[in-house]
């Protein structure tokens, strides 16, 4: 089956780190988290995909490739312009050479098991299978209304929390037949939640949904990244972090310089050729990219350092996302609690 993956969108509200990187390319303890995707993908026995992409489309590209050096084989639809889910869905369609394929929005984190959804699928004669996850407040999203069988009677967008018909959400998973395609019109944006799942229900076409399991979470915003990264170190997360365990709760990769007089309180990741200097107390929830550098004294907690970033000494990060190539070297000392800064 053929995977086609969306990172394409702007990802605005993670700006200043999606300023210039797509969305879906935000590291994620140290790997982009597209890779971490197809990788988790690969691993439920997918390896044919096509990657809609838009803004700054050539750092995906050279990336991945054509997906040979990750034992996959990728191809790319270069939208013109942004066009909504359902219309780079469409702008796609002359690279799905399969009947059946699966949506997944790449910038949004899913682990799940596919098989139960690729399943209820093939079972119940859809033609499009909407994966659903629950949430505590759906009050946020819009929420689905379905029958006992699972078919979806409607779209309830942001309702009160006490009116919300379920607290099942679209997680951003589609299972589609390729006669869906035919419904969503072509050389213009279409958002498929407001326009096409609307018009296949009145149109009495079967659209129905199946609740997902496993981790998911919208990183869209800077809590919410911070948020992810506290997951994957904690384990409810299950990703490959990229550099060997040296004790437990920590990852170091190689060419590291680490004074005996720094602290590492677990649980740390830090990237390759990163400097830390005596005195300096890393973590806990410390990820550190490649080629950092921390000077003497410095405390970092519950922080994101993105590669290439020099932090001065005597300098306190907490809750903070900082980088990449960023010089720290001036006051105030504690710099900044739930913020972004970036060159």
């Amino acid at each position: 089956m053929q995977a086609l993956l969306l990172a394409g969108g702007l990802g605005t509200r993670l700006r200043p780190l999606t300023e210039h990187l797509p969305k879906p390319m935000a590291p994620v303890v140290n790997r982009p988290w597209l890779e971490h995707l197809i990788k988790h993908l690969q691993s439920q026995g997918l390896s044919d995909f096509v990657i809609a992409v838009k803004h700054n489309a050539d750092i995906i590209r050279n990336h991945f490739g054509d997906g040979r050096r990750f034992g996959v084989n990728i191809a790319y639809s270069q939208e013109p312009e942004l066009l909504g889910t359902a219309g780079a869905i469409k702008h796609a369609e002359p690279l799905l050479t399969a009947n059946r394929f699966i949506v997944i929005n790449a910038d949004i984190i899913h682990h799940v098991d596919l098989l139960p959804l690729l399943e209820f699928h093939q079972s119940s004669g859809a033609l499009v299978t909407i994966g659903l996850t629950e949430v505590e407040d759906p009050s946020q999203y819009g929420v689905v209304q379905q029958t006992s069988s699972g078919r979806i009677l409607r779209f309830v967008e942001k309702p009160p929390r006490h009116k919300a018909p379920s607290n099942r959400i679209n997680a951003g998973i589609y299972v589609m037949e390729k006669e869906a395609l035919a419904w969503i019109p072509a050389g213009r944006e279409v958002s498929i939640e407001r326009e096409t799942f609307p018009l296949l229900i009145r149109k009495g076409l079967p659209v129905y949904g199946c609740t997902v399991r496993g981790y998911w979470l919208d990183m869209g915003t800077h809590d919410r990244y911070l948020a992810l990264h506290r997951d994957a170190l904690d384990g409810k997360i299950d990703l490959q972090l990229p550099y060997p365990r040296k004790m437990e709760g920590v990852w170091i990769g190689e060419n590291t310089n680490i004074s005996s007089h720094a602290i590492l309180i677990p649980p740390v990741v830090i990237g390759p050729g990163t400097k830390v200097e005596r005195g300096a107390v890393i973590g806990p929830y410390a990820v550190l990219g490649e080629n950092v550098t921390v000077h003497a004294d410095s405390r970092l907690a519950h922080a994101v350092i993105l590669p290439g970033t020099r932090l001065a000494q005597n300098r306190v990060f907490r809750h903070a996302i900082v980088g990449p190539d960023f010089l720290i070297t001036t006051r105030p000392a504690e710099i900044p609690r739930q913020g972004v800064m970036q060159q």
